[in-house]
């Protein structure tokens, strides 16, 4: 029980989270500071929508409980990728920052779906 209730809790992390930094990515005109962030880590323009709508739907698959696994192999990727191009900008700080939340979406896999009772 506990390990689901841990589980519950991740998952609505992860999924507000995700909402959010898909929200704030899509109105990056209204922040500077996201705008100067993604600007060094060499993001174009051109590519902040597609962040945004794939952070959008990792929150959406996290929620389903058959696409639970590939929401949060999409999730840590996405996290990877952030880490690499924080790296290759020479921003080391943002790349530790960011290592909580790479384990997050392991730790979830691990944990499973809550509330799904597995085969034992």
């Amino acid at each position: 029980m506990i390990k689901s209730i841990i589980s519950l809790v991740l998952l609505l992390l992860s999924v507000y989270l995700a909402f959010k930094h898909g929200w704030d990515t899509f109105n990056y005109k209204k922040n500077p500071e996201s705008l100067k962030m993604m600007t060094e880590l060499g993001i174009t323009e051109n590519m902040i929508p597609i962040f945004g709508g794939m952070t959008l739907l990792i929150g959406v698959l996290l929620l389903i409980p058959k696409t639970f696994f590939i929401g949060n192999v999409l999730n840590a990727i996405s996290i990877v990728i952030i880490m690499t191009l924080a790296v290759r900008a020479g921003n080391f700080k943002m790349a530790l920052i960011e290592i909580p939340f790479l384990i997050m979406p392991l730790v979830m896999i691990w944990l499973k779906y809550p509330f799904i009772k597995s085969i034992a």
